[in-house]
Formats: C-alpha cells, structure tokens, sequence
C-alpha cells in the first residue's frame, strides 16, 4: 500500500512539472538607503533545464526610475543545487560580493520601506491588465492603479509592454494623475505582467511597483516601477 501511494505521489509531482516548465523567481526586497533614494532588491530561483542555481541584484535610482551605475548583477552557480536548495544561496553570494557597492549607495538592509499592497498568492496574472486600488493611512491618500499591457507579434517574434495608469487621491479631496513606466519598451517573450507589491519609500515621496513578468516558457522573472511623487 506505501509503495502504491508513493507511486501515485510521484506520478502526480511529475505530471505537475510537466504542466509547469518554467523556473519561478522568489523576489526579496533588500530595503533602501536612509534618504529612500536608493531602493535594492534581488530574486533567485533553480534553473529548470540544468538545475544550477542563479541569482539577481538589482540597485534603482527612485526619482530615475533607472539602474545605478553597475547596479544589474547577476550570478549563475556552476553546477546544480543539491536536493532540497532553492537556490538562495546564489543570491547571498552577490549580496556578500558586491557589499562595497550597496556601502556606497548607504543601503541598510533593514529600513525596507510602508507595504501600500501587496497581491494575494494563487492570483491569475492577466494579459490584459489589471486594476487595483489601496491606501496610504500614513499621508492620508488613496490610490487607483491601471495596468495596461500590449502585444505585438507571436511566437519566437512576440513582444509586450505595460505602463500604469496611477490616480492618487489626497486627504483633501484632489487628485493627481501620473504615468509609471515606458510602454516604448518592448519585452521579448513576454506574455503577462502582474502588480505583485506597491511600497511607499522611506523618507522621500516615492512609491516603487514590484511587477511580476511571465514568459512564453512559463519562467517568472520580477521587475520595478518607480514614481517620485
């Protein structure tokens, strides 16, 4: 009877990473340096083809919303997790590698900025957008989020782009509308994005979008949206 359950167990696990190809990103929000003008964060995962794990750290320039200069680093282990690893590891060596550039930056890994939102797990991502809404208790205002995506193109050529739409309402009653994001930029294979975490910045009128991509290999990869209110 063991054996037979087990055999079932394996038969149910194997048929799951058949529906699911993809190697999944686990994001990790680093924190910002002191003046909120520096925001870090990183994500890591298990390369589903070789198993190896890779990681990414990322340093942003909130009133840019653009990388520091060399603040796109990556890091791929050369050969594969041990049973059991979920390729954190990769991630922590980057972060000890490169700790004279976030020193540079002043980023303390404990001041991690408000959580304004933050997506339930298991929700679907849409290719067609997403609308959410969420508060700022602390400055008194509420805010109305529109993800617009398009697409261009199918298979090996198809490519997309997003911006969103932000409607803030203040304490008073008066509203600001701005635009996040470039939807001029086109992104290969990528077929959906999702508002996964929205995070108002310490010490600076800044609020960062954590976006979730998903590509036609069903890889999830993260990405950030910055606004200088």
């Amino acid at each position: 009877m063991e054996k037979k359950f087990f055999f079932i167990m394996l038969l149910i696990a194997l048929c799951a990473a058949c529906l699911w190809a993809g190697d999944t990103a686990t994001f990790v929000d680093l924190g910002f340096s002191s003046d909120g003008k520096t925001y870090v964060f990183g994500q890591y995962g298990i390369q589903s083809k070789t198993l190896r794990p890779w990681a990414d750290l990322y340093l942003v320039d909130v009133p840019k919303n653009d990388f520091v200069a060399g603040g796109r680093i990556s890091y791929t282990h050369d050969a594969s997790a041990i049973a059991g690893q979920d390729g954190s590891g990769a991630l922590y060596r980057l972060i000890s590698r490169n700790a004279a550039l976030t020193d540079r930056y002043g980023i303390n890994f404990l001041l991690q900025g408000q959580i304004l939102y933050i997506a339930v797990d298991g929700e679907a991502p849409s290719d067609k957008g997403e609308t959410i809404e969420f508060r700022d208790f602390e400055h008194r205002a509420s805010y109305k989020a529109v993800l617009v995506s398009a697409t261009e193109g199918s298979g090996a050529s198809q490519a997309s782009s997003f911006y969103i739409s932000l409607e803030r309402t203040a304490g008073d009653g008066s509203k600001k509308n701005y635009t996040v994001g470039n939807p001029r930029i086109k992104r290969s294979l990528v077929t959906s994005y999702h508002i996964r975490r929205v995070i108002a910045a310490p010490g600076d009128d800044s609020v960062i979008f954590v976006i979730e991509m998903r590509t036609q290999g069903k890889d999830i990869r993260y990405m950030v949206e910055t606004l200088r209110l």
